[in-house]
């Protein structure tokens, strides 16, 4: 059982509205930059790409993908992104959480980065480390010295 049950994209989205909310309460740290939006049209789409690709290949594999039963993962996937990362759907989601800090121009809200990705380190990914290890065994383990948690 995972130590939450809270759906990580609703973790995105609930860190993304206290990154909004920082840049309304501390507009003293707001930044404009030429590069601004092209940054944060690039990450938004680097973002989402992280997030569906990995998504479409747990589908070809006829595994879950759903992050609160990874108990019920029928395929260990270790191909396409995963082979650089083993979360690359919560890369996914922190790159489009740094194009949403771009979009608000507020270096405040960018403080607010590591919240998610220590929040779902935690909440997540360690309860479903334990969960992969349970049902893969070795295979797991060896898959998990040689790729990194992140990236």
């Amino acid at each position: 059982v995972l130590d939450t049950q809270i759906p990580p994209p609703v973790v995105m989205l609930a860190v993304g509205a206290l990154m909004w909310a920082t840049e309304r309460l501390l507009p003293q740290f707001a930044f404009d930059s030429m590069l601004q939006w092209p940054l944060a049209a690039l990450f938004a789409v680097t973002g989402l790409l992280f997030e569906m690709l990995p998504g479409l290949r747990f589908s070809r594999a006829g595994t879950t993908v759903n992050p609160l039963r990874p108990q019920a993962s029928a395929h260990l996937v270790i191909a396409g992104l995963n082979r650089y990362s083993r979360n690359p759907m919560y890369v996914g989601q922190q790159i489009i959480l740094l194009a949403w800090a771009m979009v608000l121009g507020n270096a405040a809200s960018m403080l607010l980065l590591p919240a998610f990705a220590l929040y779902i380190t935690r909440f997540q990914i360690l309860p479903e480390e334990r969960a992969l290890a349970a049902r893969f065994g070795d295979d797991y383990t060896a898959y998990c010295a040689r790729v990194r948690r992140w990236l």
